[in-house]
């Protein structure tokens, strides 16, 4: 195992035209995460509270335990690819189940309507509640838990993507329980923003679809699409969001004597296009998102789900692309962020692994990238690398459901290639409910895994906020240069800056208010060793 994380070392190395020493007690992503930004500084001129942490990680990071508590602390940043439907653990799937009387189907451990009947295999699922062994039955058909391989379930793959269906009965009345407990926990790991992935409209906007004939002209489709109701699918869509974070407010006590700390986390949402669909309903999802966004602050961007590797998605891929550079063009202020890559050889055929992340870059005017697992199968991957660094396009690194959806992980991962080319990136837990994980444990497996050293944490925390989708000016000069902008320069980080011009800036940006709470809570983390 140590030859071959030597083998890819030196062959990064080459690949990038650099003279990297390569020692032996170094692994392949080691070497890649030494690569700084020009600018930022070396790990001999850290200020003295930097240096303190970066030497405590060291000295535990060949204790687990420690580790964890280490990385547990560390404040976050952003978690930006979170679908809050996989975000939720099984557990609470029974529960809402429970409350809202459905069934269970045996056969396929999927939640059905009712009437229930034990005797025709379909029993109340209240009955997990009390039966340990049905609700083990659920856990692990509706997660990654225990999976094993079988001849009716051959794939984690496969596993991953069927609990969708499985416990989807469950979401429909409780987006606000999903948002509560996915705040309570992002507070817990000491988030302090997260981007859900979610449909606001409740599949509106598919059923708007059904009654159109598809037009190759998309100015014609899009017309089409706001004269027969587009208002209203946008209109439900917000009032739905208004609902569920009324729940979420309550559940949490936001407001109260006591509100739970999740309360403090701030949330913003990604309409999610289901890409494996017909062309018509797909075109009329991303016009909801592009609409949606345009029309509540709420909803910061838009993003394609569904496996990359289905039927559809593969086969209108470049359709898809070009629905988006259209509509990009009608509503330029709206972000995207897109699903690409998150393939791996044998899945697809080569030729699909050849281009998925440049076109969704170059033709859907992707600001972040999902996953993007097959970078270096794409075509001229170096230069791929190159433009992403340039155009400070993000990648969304989810490193457990990389593992168990693709089975990529360790030295087979790009994440030290994307870090030796200057590109940032920025860990997320993607499904953190069904893959079992949370964002404490995504940041122990890359430090464990690519032997990142703090300076390394510390860019990707801070990526993670300054390429969400919050509005306003940046805190820092520019991307990937973590200098303080002028009205803030020299500025003693305490809750509330010293200078008029400081304090104008976070009174007037977002984006720039939570990156300065950020810094905070980084100092106040910081000096603790």
């Amino acid at each position: 195992m140590k030859f071959r994380s030597l083998t890819v070392a030196f062959a990064l190395a080459t690949f990038w035209g650099a003279t990297v020493p390569v020692l032996v007690s170094q692994t392949p992503a080691s070497a890649a995460a030494g690569q700084r930004h020009a600018g930022e500084e070396s790990a001999g001129r850290l200020e003295a509270h930097e240096a303190r942490a970066a030497r405590y990680l060291e000295s535990i990071r060949e204790s687990p335990p420690l580790l964890l508590d280490f990385l547990g602390h560390l404040p976050k940043g952003a978690d930006l690819h979170n679908h809050l439907s996989g975000a939720v653990y099984a557990e609470s799937y029974v529960e809402y189940a429970a409350d809202d009387g459905l069934c269970i189907d045996l056969e396929a451990v999927s939640l059905i309507a009712p009437p229930c009947d034990a005797s025709r295999q379909r029993p109340e699922a209240a009955q997990a509640l009390n039966d340990e062994n049905l609700r083990n039955r659920l856990i692990d058909a509706w997660s990654m838990r225990n999976f094993h391989p079988t001849p009716e379930d051959r794939s984690g793959h496969d596993h991953f993507f069927a609990t969708f269906g499985k416990f989807g009965a469950a979401t429909d009345r409780h987006t606000g329980d999903m948002l509560a407990e996915v705040m309570r926990r992002a507070a817990a790991q000491h988030e302090t923003y997260i981007e859900l992935m979610l449909t606001p409209d409740g599949g509106e906007a598919r059923k708007l679809a059904a009654g159109l004939a598809w037009n190759n002209d998309f100015g014609v489709m899009r017309s089409s699409l706001l004269s027969s109701g587009m208002a209203k699918v946008v209109a439900d869509g917000r009032r739905n969001l208004d609902e569920a974070e009324g729940q979420m407010r309550q559940v949490l006590g936001c407001g109260g004597a006591h509100p739970d700390p999740g309360c403090a986390v701030t949330v913003r949402y990604v309409y999610q296009v289901l890409r494996a669909f017909p062309k018509t309903s797909v075109f009329a999802q991303i016009v909801a998102g592009f609409e949606t966004a345009g029309a509540d602050p709420r909803v910061v961007a838009l993003n394609l789900v569904q496996p990359e590797d289905n039927l559809v998605a593969l086969r209108d891929f470049d359709l898809h692309m070009r629905m988006l550079d259209y509509l990009h063009g009608v509503y330029p202020k709206v972000h995207i962020t897109l699903h690409a890559g998150e393939l791996a050889p044998g899945l697809v055929r080569p030729q699909d692994l050849s281009f998925h992340i440049r076109e969704s870059v170059e033709l859907g005017h992707a600001e972040r990238i999902g996953h993007g697992v097959d970078v270096m199968h794409e075509r001229d991957a170096r230069e791929l690398l190159s433009e992403m660094a340039r155009k400070h396009v993000m990648v969304e690194i989810c490193l457990t459901s990389n593992d168990v959806i693709l089975g990529v992980r360790g030295a087979d991962h790009p994440l030290p290639a994307y870090l030796r080319a200057g590109v940032p990136v920025a860990l997320a837990t993607d499904d953190e409910g069904v893959s079992r994980s949370e964002i404490t444990w995504e940041f122990q497996r890359a430090v464990e895994t690519y032997h990142l050293d703090y300076t390394t944490l510390k860019r990707m925390v801070r990526d993670s906020l300054e390429h969400s989708f919050l509005p306003g000016a940046s805190l820092w000069r520019a991307p990937e240069r973590f200098t303080m902008a002028t009205p803030c320069a020299g500025e003693s980080l305490n809750a509330e800056p010293a200078s008029a011009a400081c304090r104008s800036l976070l009174d007037n940006s977002q984006k720039a208010r939570i990156e300065w709470r950020e810094e905070v809570d980084l100092r106040h983390f910081e000096v603790g060793f």
